[in-house]
């Protein structure tokens, strides 16, 4: 059979019809190739693209990590669907702690794990169409050790869940920025770090002199403009640092009433810390870093945590021009030095005798992260870094116990033992250094003695006896034991081998 040019054969290709069918005729493909209809596909349940990602917290941001530290000047667009993961959000809300204070809103922790996962899906949905607004954050006020008022800030819990999310986010990268004498508020550092890193550079490196520093009222002199600069180094999403331009905007609300300023950090926050390690990185550890390779005639250390930092100097005339040079230099970030919480003293292993040959008495002291750092010696004779706790720190604890035992003074023994082993615990968790042992166990003594004031005032006797007493404290209050390593044995592990001030 002949055909005209073109057309196909009908007799061996058969006419392909419409997969779906027209009104109640069933046109299909399949019937004219004698197969059976397929089966229509499930209807899916409606969500967002967004929802049905699968989302790897764990290594989400690997690629960030790397990125950051194989291309310093590297700048990150797309970070802001790492925040608004409904996987990382609720990680964030996890890490809450269940009994922090409410904020304004006066959401709690229990309250919003009712509807959980519809809450951080709306959560989720107003960061990526950028609907969500940060409420303002309540002031409260805690006792310093020098007993004036330390304002903080207590987030609402939505901004707690956004700015944990957002930390975690946005440490993938400044981790590969930040130096290594920069401790505070990091992951995988502590005060204990810091605390170390001072000890075995004053005890390993040629250092004479100490400038023990802090800089005066930090957080409340932050300025935003010099903040977001130092932020766009890195971040390029916009979205990103329209975030954290609302949190800076937010507001504080006290006694009803809503104030805001163009300057500070409000402390409370997650993202609080993370800005100020951020502000100081550039505005002090890049220059730092910079001064003791150009201008240093010896050795130099530096550890900072927080807005606290301490140097040291081989030279004496190194430290004065270091303490004027840097104080010009946090000065152009509307920065400045504390001028009673600064002092240039002589500290190190010639220090003793030096001013014993001067007729000086003993060499002067430090604080720093709560300890007194004095110039001491081993067993053996050699120099060490002796750590003391400080006096101040620990009268200002011992008069907390002292006000909370009155308020506890008709408790049960028990519930009063629950609380003092909590206080006493905790004390020896951060003190218990080596060499410290002494000061720990005066504290736990202490703490006995106003117990037993406590006890003998509520009691119509207004006696007990101390053998008496002796078995309570005894029983309540857990001996000291030094729970930390020497500071050389510590570094040697956490640095392996690397540099332990840079």
């Amino acid at each position: 059979m002949s055909h005209r040019r073109g057309k196909s054969d009908r007799g061996v290709v058969p006419k392909k019809l419409p997969n779906k069918a027209v009104g109640e005729i069933p046109a299909a493909a399949e019937v004219a190739e004698g197969r059976l209809r397929a089966k229509g596909n499930a209807v899916a349940a409606r969500m967002s693209r967004r929802s049905s990602r699968v989302y790897d917290v764990g290594t989400a941001l690997d690629g960030i990590r790397q990125t950051a530290h194989g291309r310093r000047g590297a700048r990150f667009a797309g970070l802001l669907h790492h925040i608004y993961a409904v996987e990382r959000l609720e990680q964030a809300y996890l890490a809450v702690k269940r009994d922090a204070a409410a904020g304004v809103d006066g959401q709690t922790w229990q309250s919003y794990a009712q509807d959980l996962q519809d809450n951080l899906l709306d959560l989720s949905d107003r960061l990526a169409r950028g609907g969500y607004r940060p409420q303002p954050v309540k002031r409260v006020y805690i006792d310093k050790a020098d007993g004036s008022k330390r304002p903080l800030g207590v987030p609402a819990l939505e901004d707690k869940i956004v700015q944990r999310a957002s930390v975690e986010v946005l440490n993938a990268i400044y981790e590969q920025d930040f130096l290594g004498f920069s401790y505070g508020f990091r992951p995988g550092k502590s005060a204990h770090n810091a605390l170390d890193a001072v000890a075995v550079g004053v005890w390993s490196r040629q250092v004479n002199w100490i400038l023990d520093a802090d800089i005066s009222k930090f957080f409340d002199t932050i300025e935003h403009d010099w903040l977001i600069k130092f932020i766009e180094h890195r971040v390029a999403d916009t979205r990103v640092v329209r975030l954290i331009k609302k949190w800076l905007h937010a507001g504080v609300l006290e006694d009803g009433r809503l104030t805001q300023s163009e300057l500070g950090t409000v402390q409370g926050g997650s993202i609080s810390p993370l800005l100020a390690n951020i502000y100081l990185h550039y505005a002090f550890d890049l220059w730092v870093e910079q001064w003791r390779g150009r201008h240093a005639r010896g050795d130099v250390i530096a550890v900072r945590y927080a807005d606290d930092w301490v140097a040291g100097f081989q030279y004496r005339d190194d430290a004065e021009r270091f303490k004027r040079a840097v104080d010009e230099r946090l000065g152009q970030f509307g920065l400045k030095l504390h001028p009673e919480k600064t002092r240039l003293i002589e500290f190190g292993r010639f220090a003793r005798a030096n001013r014993r040959r001067q007729g000086k008495g003993k060499p002067d002291t430090f604080d720093f992260l709560g300890f007194t750092h004095c110039c001491g010696k081993t067993r053996k004779g050699k120099f060490m870094v002796l750590r003391l706790t400080s006096g101040k720190r620990l009268r200002a604890k011992l008069l907390a116990v002292k006000t909370e035992l009155r308020k506890r003074m008709h408790q049960p023994i028990a519930e009063q033992g629950k609380y003092l082993r909590a206080v006493v615990s905790g004390h020896g968790r951060y003190f218990a250094v080596p060499c410290n042992g002494a000061r720990v166990q005066a504290f736990r003594f202490q703490v006995g003695r106003l117990w037993h004031r406590t006890l003998c005032r509520r009691s119509q006797a207004k006696h007990m006896s101390w053998k008496r007493m002796h078995k309570i404290v005894a029983h309540w209050l857990p001996s000291p034991r030094i729970c930390h390593p020497y500071p050389s044995q510590r570094l040697i592990v956490t640095t392996q081998g690397r540099s332990r001030m840079r």
